[in-house]
């Protein structure tokens, strides 16, 4: 056994590193005195480009991975048009902004953020949102998430913060997932991300769709009028048909059942004509009020309280075409935090400036070179005309005899004038890495999220947490984000101690503030574009299901018969056979027979799953025996009756999306 043992030892010895080489240094062997904040001029300043380090960092992580993006790979895009509500002319000189007549072409891809372009689209993570204008005045693309804050303060960490939540580099596991030791030991030491981190521990990690998911711009951007008065802007999308989620034990069978689910969604939506709105709302504020709040409106850690400011719906989007080829359009689509248009300029927000080079150098090795802006995807509608040439894969024929400025040969043409103008905003301050004391608030707005959600939201996030950290080994990251969690708030804490078995942390004094915006509780109701499954058997009275589905398809519903053979059941065509179909895929369920259907396993099971997962079921006649079967009858959300009768209350049962009041356990069928 010795020369095993000794063996082993010279393994574990050749990995250890000399106390003399813990120094980070730069690929050039420059030791590096930090790495958490980058160069700007004074704390609130500007990144400079002259921080090698940063560029180095990002340019290196930009061109880890090839061909498919290294975050945000799974995606699905849809084309649509952007309609203005009323001209914006005292705020902004953007040419989009301001005629209401006009119907400006955009192209909109939704992703998940962690996950390989493999992965399943229901996994517990942050959703891409992210929206390219093709305006008259060139390409606006407004790059956002479907959360308003974001895990870090300063670019120059998204590396570190991105290596934590990918699979971990020693098994590349596990795909598409936070619950993991690498990505709480980060949250742990870096506490601002706990806000972030409470938004994904939310049912708004796990969307219903696509087409009832909130977009945010995440940072505080600038509106420019004419005059050269700036406004502070926040940008939001809202769904028209409000924002829900799946829940948790859905989700995991989901991933199974339909990995495409939420493309599947969108794709389908579009193609049968119920084309996914959203409007465009603002929230504005002058520059006079900048720091009229008790956070940085730089801080892209933190959000604007709806109930200080108020959101300005401006425009709305309808999303009306599925791309033709997934990978020429889709996949091609290049983003770029950059692409602005006279009107709209930046702040100095330093996750914002780091995205700013981020993006472009991310394309330049993704799509192989200067040129990605010729693909059709990307190609804007406005003329192109400048002096770049050559390049991989440059497509056009230069007929100009000059490719220089100024020039006389060809006129002095094309000429710099009358063009993009940066906002003028006095800067300076030492070259110095050190952040804004006014950025080291990390727990107030986590507290704030915390305080505004409604019970069973409540519940959720605590089960979230106990999902998360209950798969992390070790026990130090265990009780260091609990530690966390008692500054955010004493309940959190105390849930999440007792069920990973650790003491309750020492308990902080929190606020009392609310935000009920923040809250997924109020909602517009309808059962527009919700699924309904029908299950019937031979022997179903066809003629209450017919008046039920006209009823529900009539108030926008889309109903499909669910049956234990394919063909026809009751002279009604057969959607789906009971076999290949699972509850998780709908909205609401139909029991229209039972006397076929009650003594099946798998129908009781469709009806129990539905029922654990808080979505409304219906009896129809017969079907009642299907619903005493499962034991579900006079419980919450369980609607019996005839087809006539009921229809109503059942819509309208759908129309409350879920009864979070069931707290139950699915009994095995």
């Amino acid at each position: 056994m010795q020369p095993e043992r000794d063996a082993k030892d010279r393994q574990l010895d050749a990995q250890r590193v000399p106390q003399d080489d813990l120094n980070m240094t730069t690929d050039q062997g420059v030791r590096v005195d930090d790495t958490d904040n980058s160069l700007r001029a004074g704390t609130r300043g500007p990144t400079l480009m002259e921080d090698f380090h940063f560029r180095e960092k990002l340019t290196r992580f930009d061109h880890e991975r090839i061909p498919e993006r290294v975050v945000h790979a799974r995606g699905a895009g849809a084309y649509g048009i952007f309609e203005l509500y009323e001209p914006l002319g005292d705020l902004t000189t953007a040419a989009f902004l301001n005629d209401t007549s006009a119907k400006t072409p955009t192209f909109v891809r939704f992703s998940t953020v962690a996950g390989s372009r493999g992965s399943a689209d229901t996994v517990r993570d942050v959703r891409g949102f992210a929206t390219k204008f093709y305006t008259t005045q060139g390409n606006f693309d407004l790059v956002g998430n479907n959360f308003p804050v974001f895990f870090i303060q300063d670019g120059v960490k998204f590396p570190d913060f991105v290596h934590a939540v990918k699979p971990e580099p020693h098994n590349e596991i596990p795909q598409a997932q936070s619950a993991h030791d690498t990505f709480w030991d980060f949250v742990q030491l870096q506490p601002e991300s706990l806000h972030m981190v409470m938004w994904l521990m939310s049912d708004r990690a796990i969307p219903r769709s696509y087409r009832m998911m909130q977009g945010f711009g995440v940072h505080t951007f600038r509106l420019v009028n004419a005059s050269g008065q700036g406004t502070f802007v926040k940008w939001h999308w809202r769904p028209v048909l409000g924002t829900y989620s799946l829940v948790w034990d859905e989700v995991l069978r989901l991933q199974g059942n339909d990995p495409d689910f939420n493309r599947r969604d969108l794709w389908e939506a579009i193609e049968r004509g119920d084309y996914p709105e959203y409007e465009l709302c603002v929230q504005l504020v002058p520059e006079s009020r900048e720091y009229d709040f008790d956070f940085d409106l730089l801080d892209p850690t933190k959000i604007i309280p709806e109930e200080q400011v108020p959101l300005r719906p401006i425009g709305k989007m309808t999303l009306n075409r599925n791309p033709q080829n997934f990978f020429a359009e889709t996949e091609q689509v290049a983003f770029h935090t950059a692409n602005l248009v006279p009107g709209i300029d930046f702040t100095n927000d330093p996750l914002l400036q780091a995205r700013n080079f981020s993006y472009l150098d991310t394309q330049l090795l993704r799509l192989a070179g200067p040129n990605f802006s010729q693909i059709p995807i990307n190609r804007p509608i406005a003329e192109v005309r400048n002096d770049q040439r050559d390049g991989f894969h440059q497509h056009l024929i230069h007929e100009s005899r000059t490719s220089y400025a100024p020039n006389s040969i060809s006129g002095g043409c094309p000429a710099a004038m009358d063009g993009y103008r940066h906002y003028q905003e006095k800067v300076e301050g030492s070259k110095i890495r050190m952040r804004s004391p006014s950025f080291e608030d990390h727990y107030s707005q986590a507290t704030l999220f915390w305080n505004s959600m409604a019970g069973w939201e409540k519940q959720h996030i605590v089960a979230a947490f106990l999902f998360e950290l209950g798969h992390v080994e070790r026990r130090h990251i265990k009780e260091g984000m609990v530690q966390h969690l008692g500054k955010i708030h004493p309940d959190l804490a105390a849930q999440v101690a007792q069920g990973l078995g650790l003491p309750e942390p020492a308990m902080a004094e929190v606020h009392s503030n609310a935000s009920p915006a923040l809250s997924m509780t109020n909602q517009p109701r309808g059962i527009a574009t919700r699924k309904i499954a029908i299950l019937m058997a031979d022997g179903t009275d066809a003629a209450a299901v017919t008046n039920l589905r006209r009823f529900l398809e009539g108030q926008g519903a889309t109903c499909e018969i669910v049956a234990p053979a394919e063909g026809t059941v009751g002279g009604l065509p057969v959607d789906r056979q009971l076999s290949a179909a699972n509850s998780v895929i709908y909205d609401a369920v139909v029991a229209a027979d039972g006397s076929a259907l009650a003594a099946t396993g798998r129908a009781q099971f469709f009806l129990k799953e539905a029922f654990k997962h808080g979505k409304a079921i219906a009896a129809v006649g017969s079907g009642r025996q299907l619903v005493e079967a499962a034991q579900l009858p006079n419980a919450v959300g369980v609607v019996m009756g005839d087809g006539n009768d009921i229809a109503k209350e059942f819509a309208e049962a759908v129309a409350g999306h879920r009864f979070y009041e069931r707290d139950v356990e699915l009994v095995p069928a």
